[in-house]
């Protein structure tokens, strides 16, 4: 699949719009539109109810994005968050360093009468086998020294703008919940193991975002922090590396819970020359993204250093009573950490179909009904019929009083059915002739909709009073052919 189809379809259908688009733009930054917005939501909303909601031994915590500038110097961000940046003389632009090889580079072949021809990431000319020595972007300019760039965004509190008013946007969530260890476990009373969930903004300054809402400077992370008594055992090994496991597991799991094909997932371990220097063991979840197998989420065992650095920064402990052992220890932390705009991403590529029916196109988002930004709509067969709009639009009311639920009658119902399938709507409802009767030739109505599915596009006929059930067991899990066995189907 190309990323330029699911760009177009985001746009066209109003999931995310480029920001400040008006006045052309700003580089990696994206506004969610209607329909984005509800879709992001309902990935935050899956993920915080199977992590915090339904789980004992979690919590949650919303930390602010402004933290004290000694947070960042302690947790080593300060010092260390950097990546290595080099310009082209020639055309000004920047790279990273460590990433010039990754992609396409452009060369001006001397075998060749210096044609132009774009190389693939990491290989050789095939005409004069010279590799890239200069700006892979423009081919002519020669690069700088590599040197480090800190992602951080700075920025000051206060009317002044002076070295004492200096902090800084929150690079990730997880320092907010370290640093409020001591609060939340004293607050709530908790016994290892326990995990702190939180969801919320990040930024970072990178030197060459892009692809879409995959990387962006800014973006909103889901993480947990779960901390586990190093001194514990569980059949004989250590309860971290048990726990790690798990929720490696967990989440490898969650992704399919919710619609994404296994084969477009993968495990990578993190080789000991790659692992952070705090990290005893990393695992990321990858993707099949349209622009290669990438990271969607790390799942990291980060020991106790960011307890031990912050104790030690602030002077303040941060550990933990053993009431078993008589002791205090600083508990070790496995660390889920994923990325809603990402997962937003892998749900939609993973949803997006091209079907052919009955000769024409449909293209389809086969979103999980929890996913999905509108959840149902309703669909006059006439608008110039008011019994028959008056009844559409009675039921839109009482239905999104559950579930999100539209109006539409903007087109014929061919098409009305195409757009919602094209948006990942499971279920539509019509409304027609039959349903309101007609008073002119003394006909009856027989107060029932047409509901339709929106993997299967099967019909059945539904009494209006039994809709609000039908829909509560189909949202609640049931199998759409079991509920429709009991209803009269519909020939489309």
């Amino acid at each position: 699949m190309n990323m330029d189809v699911i760009v177009s379809l985001c746009k066209r259908r109003g999931f995310v719009f480029q920001s400040s688009e008006i006045y052309g733009g700003i580089a990696s930054c994206w506004d969610y539109g209607p329909l984005g917005v509800e879709l992001k939501n309902n990935v935050k909303r899956a993920w915080w109810r199977d992590n915090v909601t339904l789980r004992a031994d979690m919590v949650g915590l919303d930390a602010a994005i402004l933290m004290h500038p000694a947070v960042w110097k302690a947790s080593g961000h300060l010092d260390h968050f950097t990546d290595p940046m080099v310009d082209c003389r020639a055309c000004r632009r920047r790279f990273r360093a460590d990433q010039l090889d990754a992609q396409p580079w452009t060369h001006y072949c001397p075998a060749t009468k210096g044609n132009k021809f774009t190389v693939a990431a990491g290989e050789a000319c095939r005409h004069c086998g010279a590799r890239r020595t200069l700006c892979p972007e423009c081919g002519k300019g020669e690069l700088t020294p590599p040197r480090q760039f800190n992602l951080m965004f700075k920025t000051f509190m206060g009317p002044v703008e002076e070295d004492a008013a200096v902090t800084y946007l929150r690079p990730e969530t997880a320092q907010g919940i370290f640093v409020n260890f001591d609060n939340v476990l004293q607050s709530m009373r908790l016994k290892l193991p326990f995990g702190v969930a939180q969801i919320g903004k990040s930024f970072r300054n990178e030197i060459t975002p892009g692809n879409f809402i995959f990387r962006t400077h800014e973006f909103e992370q889901m993480e947990i922090e779960f901390f586990v008594n190093p001194n514990d055992t569980i059949d004989g090994r250590p309860a971290d590396e048990v726990w790690h496991e798990r929720w490696i597991e967990e989440r490898l799991a969650w992704y399919q819970r919710y619609g994404i094909r296994r084969e477009n997932l993968r495990l990578r371990e993190h080789e000991k020359g790659e692992l952070a220097h705090y990290a005893k063991r990393t695992a990321d979840i990858d993707y099949k993204f349209p622009i290669g197998w990438s990271e969607l989420e790390g799942v990291a065992n980060r020991t106790d250093f960011d307890l031990k650095q912050h104790s030690q920064a602030s002077g303040k402990s941060l550990t933990y009573f053993d009431e078993e052992r008589k002791t205090h220890v600083v508990p070790y932390v496995i660390e889920p950490s994923a990325g809603a705009d990402r997962s937003v991403l892998a749900f939609l590529v993973d949803a997006y179909r091209e079907e052919e029916v009955r000769g024409e196109k449909r293209v389809v988002l086969r979103f999980h009904p929890d996913l999905a930004p509108i959840k149902i709509a309703v669909l006059p067969l006439l608008k110039k019929r008011p019994e028959i709009v008056a009844t559409a639009q009675g039921l839109r009311a009482r239905l999104a009083r559950r579930w999100t639920t539209v109006y539409d009658d903007t087109a014929a119902i061919g098409r009305l059915y195409r757009r919602q399938d094209e948006v990942g709507t499971p279920y539509c409802v019509t409304v027609d002739v039959q349903t309101v009767g007609d008073a002119e030739k003394g006909e009856a109505g027989d107060r029932k909709v047409t509901v339709r599915a929106r993997d299967s596009m099967e019909q059945i006929r539904v009494p209006i009073e039994e809709l609000v059930t039908v829909f509560g067991e189909l949202f609640d899990g049931a199998v759409w052919s079991a509920v429709a066995a009991r209803y009269p189907a519909v020939k489309g």
